[in-house]
């Protein structure tokens, strides 16, 4: 029995539904007990990061379930797999934060691969913790199947003493502790209160960050990503999505024709107006690399400079997720952007309307609270920075939502370390001077190996009170939990001989993120002298496994630092097989 409404003749599920060849291959599936007419119908790959590692991921497969009724329901056929996720929250702070961002480049891989060996036609891909997030979007452009992402949603917040509290708070309690100044007892209930529930760390860090960039790059529904986890009311978007990805068969809309250079515009300017994580500044060039699009870490921050903060998120802010959702979420917050001419509407979105249409629909307005308005931002330019200097001749990045301008420049000698393990126990033991700009190199996506994030470091000094007195560059990432003036990215790096390769203790640093700055005092003949001496890249424990093949393989973190060529390489695009 065929299904009239779809033609299955240009669909990749053909190989391995029709005709009598096939008939080893349909054996299978009557085994699982799918029908006839679901046999012939498209076929839906439903993709979810769901594990029992951390609260962010423990959600999707119940969420997973909704998809597929809405698949079913606009006459798919959906096929349920999982993928890996590393949760950043647990890996945090010690060797097993090497693997979260090679696993950014897995889950697409993996997904790739269960999509292509499967041959399905579309793609629903729900994803909870901070590098899911980007890697099922990476994996639907780089197919470019017809695809609908859906966020797990976010963790409710805590409450000690009378105020909201998140995991944030535990982190920067570790260095109150160390200080002396935080009891064992309240440390004790603090950890046990911060995280009540189900979802992704609540403030405006990674997950929620790129979270918000699918709904605005347009590869999730508006206000999808907006409902804490625990909501029920969750399951609304999980049936709309599996449906919306069946009318995106049905008109042949797919990844590219939604992510689009406008469509990575739009993307930015909700990092910027949120104060989202620096992350974003690797995780967009990422996705643009899946598309064949030129868009590295140089361009975001062009999009930041111009884009006015207004949404008081934490960390440098004072709400959360729950709160962004009920003030009118994701939505909201375009059609502010859209009041100053700064969202391009001729977007396509995954509900198949172009994003003006989208948000013709949106009545709510600002509530100054949360979502202030964007004539009166909390600050006229984004709350992230780029900045390049002879420091940083690739491009570095820095989070300035919430610091005051006179907070923004900073001079310094530097304190250097080769490791993060070598800075954090300096900061626990208090081995440092205010003043002092902390380097912390070796640490990126080739030399750490795997671009690890210095959350313990950067929350053990803020909760010794230096967050303001000292400043810290790293070529590793942070954490979109980090406040302070904490600049990362910094390229090229160090395991590639850029110059952060060859600082020493008491070199002058100075960061400027009004001008967008970094630099060393040092000249250029002094850097090359000390080049001419630098003995080559550290060599590391990592020389076989996942992590090795990963440093071989990684490029700069100025495109992305991504794994493979990308489309603009392409001479075969999945779908048209």
């Amino acid at each position: 029995m065929k299904n009239s409404r779809f033609d299955k003749s240009s669909l990749p599920s053909r190989h391995v539904t029709e005709g009598p060849a096939r008939a080893p291959q349909r054996s299978f599936f009557y085994a699982m007990g799918i029908t006839e007419e679901e046999i012939h119908s498209p076929w839906v790959g439903v993709a979810t990061c769901w594990n029992e590692a951390a609260p962010c991921n423990i959600a999707l497969n119940r969420q997973a379930q909704s998809v597929k009724q809405g698949v079913k329901k606009g006459g798919g056929c959906p096929r349920e797999f999982t993928t890996i996720t590393v949760t950043d929250g647990i890996a945090m702070g010690h060797e097993g934060m090497r693997a979260s961002l090679a696993s950014r480049d897995a889950i697409a891989d993996t997904v790739e691969l269960t999509m292509r060996g499967h041959c399905y036609d579309a793609l629903v891909g729900l994803a909870g913790c901070d590098k899911s997030l980007p890697g099922m979007m990476m994996a639907m452009v780089r197919l470019n199947v017809p695809s609908v992402f859906i966020y797990g949603g976010s963790i409710l917040p805590g409450r000690f003493h009378g105020r909201d509290v998140v995991v944030q708070d535990v982190f920067e309690a570790v260095g109150q502790h160390a200080a002396g100044n935080l009891p064992d007892a309240e440390l004790e209930i603090l950890e046990r209160v911060a995280c009540p529930s189900a979802g992704a760390c609540g403030g405006q860090y990674t997950a929620n960050t790129m979270a918000c960039v699918s709904e605005a790059i347009g590869l999730a529904l508006l206000n999808s990503s907006g409902a804490p986890a625990p909501y029920e009311s969750r399951d609304q978007y999980g049936l709309a999505s599996g449906e919306a990805v069946m009318a995106l068969i049905e008109k042949n809309i797919r990844a590219r024709d939604v992510v689009t250079r406008k469509a990575l515009e739009n993307a930015a300017r909700v990092v910027a107006c949120t104060g989202g994580s620096t992350n974003a500044g690797l995780h967009l060039p990422a996705i643009a690399h899946e598309a064949g699009i030129e868009f590295d870490l140089f361009d975001v921050c062009d999009i930041f400079r111009d884009t006015p903060y207004f949404v008081n998120l934490r960390p440098g802010g004072d709400y959360v997720a729950k709160d962004l959702f009920d003030a009118g979420g994701v939505p909201v917050v375009l059609r502010e952007l859209r009041k100053a001419g700064l969202i391009h509407e001729d977007c396509l979105t995954a509900s198949g309307r172009s994003m003006g249409e989208e948000l013709d629909l949106i009545a709510r307005e600002a509530d100054g609270k949360v979502i202030h308005p964007v004539s009166a931002p909390l600050s006229r330019t984004g709350g992230v920075v780029g900045l390049k200097g002879n420091l940083a001749p690739d491009g570095a990045i820095v989070k300035v939502a919430g610091m005051a301008p006179e907070d923004q420049v900073f001079t310094g000698p530097a304190r250097v370390f080769d490791c993060e393990e070598e800075a954090f126990a300096a900061v626990m033991r208090r081995d440092y001077a205010e003043g002092c700009v902390i380097v912390i190199r070796n640490e990126g996506p080739a030399g750490g190996p795997g671009m690890r994030e210095m959350l313990a470091t950067t929350a053990a000094l803020s909760g010794q009170g230096m967050g303001k007195k000292v400043a810290l560059i790293t070529d590793g990432r942070f954490s979109g939990a980090t406040r302070g003036f904490c600049v990362g990215h910094v390229g090229p790096e160090a395991a590639h001989g850029g110059p952060i390769a060859l600082l020493r203790d008491g070199d002058i640093i100075t960061i400027d993120a009004i001008r967008g700055a970094l630099s060393v005092a040092l000249s250029d003949e002094e850097l090359e002298r000390r080049r001419a001496e630098w003995p080559g890249p550290r060599k590391t424990d990592y020389a076989s496994g996942a992590l090795w093949k990963y440093a071989q393989l990684v490029g700069k973190a100025r495109y992305g630092a991504v794994t493979h060529p990308g489309a603009a390489a392409e001479t075969h695009v999945y779908m048209d097989q």
